[in-house]
């Protein structure tokens, strides 16, 4: 099993990987098999089904959709331009996407939302068509977007649901488990982020390695600064005020004063990771980690060693998301990251496993210790649902991710406490997750249909 770094942590836009990130990519991905396609076309048409349809306009679904199909994509997104773009396709029925003819596409008519059954796929599922200039479908593809940014056809689902791979990934070091990756690493010697290192070589220079592991710091780094700044009302009528700017100016207004509490460090831990999720839920650029919905955590973290750790070095900061992406592609590989799946656990219990192996890696953990620091931070967000309160990334999102900050940093210092020994291994808890997640009722897995979602007044 290989998963790049760079897909793990992936340049996107707010509010959600798997609800916004994903949709705008898959039609992107439909506009290539149109060009690719010898039919003359008229038209186009989308419909939302499972968890898109049920929160696609809390999370923004449908603006994300419309311009995927106009040609955004995640890594490159304007807001500014992306506005333009929306009032003229609103204006004028049309689509003008690179290499293609105008597209007719009337927003109210030809997006739906369908709240029946979710497709057979996965729970984030959504059909893409294509018409002539009659109105009749000449080309169609189901995707399904399958948490942090990832998209697949439905026939590459299929295809990937047949079962794991026999044939292990063409890399140095192809663990697809925790207990492999730590025999890897007691036969090589390496580290888990030198081990990371040497498969990523197989497909980049170290160079190219060095400039987009830099590139994904500065994005999160300016995405906690915008956060830290940012000030009025989160859009999507629940009225949530962001809060991130006031609670710096108040922490840094404590400073010098000999009266701070030790547990104030978690008000920092906190601070920079929910500045990341109102940023994220005010549509702006974010890293997914490995989601949007937990993009606050390993950031948070790795802000946290930078600035408060003392002898922390900015010379760890690949060693810290190489490891992060190990633990983060375990996740993925064999349970998952994506809230429709397995709930908040696979978001952000995955984050707080990803950011705790981190910290314990960079502070001189064995990786033992690193494992260990993994599973303790996944073990405790078990079970956690993902029942986001009127269908948006803010309530209990935004807070949630400073709490799973904290958890990590707690995890990584109790890890490092100790050898290593422990009861209940990585896998084990991934696998736990997995069965977790499958006995999970749908209403609580990003259906905004259960928990907090139904209980708390959403106006």
């Amino acid at each position: 099993m290989f998963l790049s770094v760079f897909d793990m942590f992936k340049v996107g836009v707010g509010p959600s990987s798997s609800h916004t990130m994903g949709p705008m990519v898959a039609a992107a991905r439909f506009l290539d098999l149109m060009r690719a396609s010898p039919f003359n076309f008229g038209g186009v048409k989308a419909s939302l089904h499972g968890s898109l349809a049920f929160t696609g306009i809390g999370h923004a679904t449908d603006r994300a959709t419309i311009l995927g199909l106009a040609g955004y994509h995640p890594a490159t997104y304007d807001a500014v331009k992306a506005e333009a773009t929306l009032a003229a396709i609103n204006d004028t029925h049309t689509i003008h996407a690179d290499g293609l003819p105008p597209l007719h596409f009337d927003p109210k008519a030809d997006l739906t939302f369908d709240y029946g059954p979710a497709l057979p796929g996965h729970a984030n599922g959504m059909i893409l068509k294509a018409t002539d200039a009659q109105g009749d479908v000449i080309l169609q593809e189901t995707y399904y977007s399958i948490g942090g940014g990832f998209v697949l056809s439905a026939a590459e689902l299929a295809e990937a649901g047949a079962g794991k791979s026999k044939t292990k990934a063409d890399v140095p070091y192809p663990f697809e488990s925790a207990d492999e990756m730590m025999a890897m690493a007691k036969a090589s010697g390496l580290s888990i982020a030198q081990m990371k290192l040497a498969n990523e070589l197989k497909f980049r220079t170290k160079a190219e390695i060095d400039q987009g592991i830099a590139r994904l710091w500065q994005v999160m780094n300016d995405c906690i600064s915008r956060g830290m700044e940012g000030t009025g009302i989160l859009p999507g009528g629940l009225k949530v005020r962001r809060r991130a700017k006031g609670i710096h100016d108040a922490l840094l207004a404590e400073r010098g004063l000999n009266m701070t509490a030790p547990h104030t460090i978690n008000d920092w831990m906190s601070l920079y990771a929910m500045a990341v999720n109102e940023e994220n839920a005010n549509g702006g650029q974010v890293v997914t980690a490995p989601t949007n919905g937990a993009a606050g955590v390993v950031p948070a973290v790795l802000r946290y060693y930078l600035d408060h750790v003392p002898g922390a070095s900015t010379s760890k900061i690949a060693d810290f998301l190489l490891t992060a992406s190990a633990i983060g592609g375990l996740c993925k590989h064999n349970a998952s990251i994506s809230g429709a799946e397995c709930g908040c656990q696979a978001e952000v219990g995955s984050a707080a496993a990803m950011a705790a192996a981190a910290l314990a890696a960079v502070l001189g953990g064995t990786v033992m210790q690193v494992e260990n620091a993994a599973e303790i931070a996944l073990e405790h967000h078990l079970g956690m649902t993902c029942d986001p309160v009127a269908g948006l990334v803010q309530v209990p999102c935004i807070e949630r991710n400073g709490l799973g900050a904290i958890k990590a940093v707690s995890a990584a210092s109790l890890a490092l406490r100790g050898d290593g020994e422990h009861l209940v291994s990585l896998d084990v808890c991934i696998e736990t997750m997995r069965q977790t997640g499958n006995d999970m009722h749908s209403k609580y897995k990003e259906t905004s249909l259960g928990g907090l979602a139904v209980n708390v007044p959403n106006c």
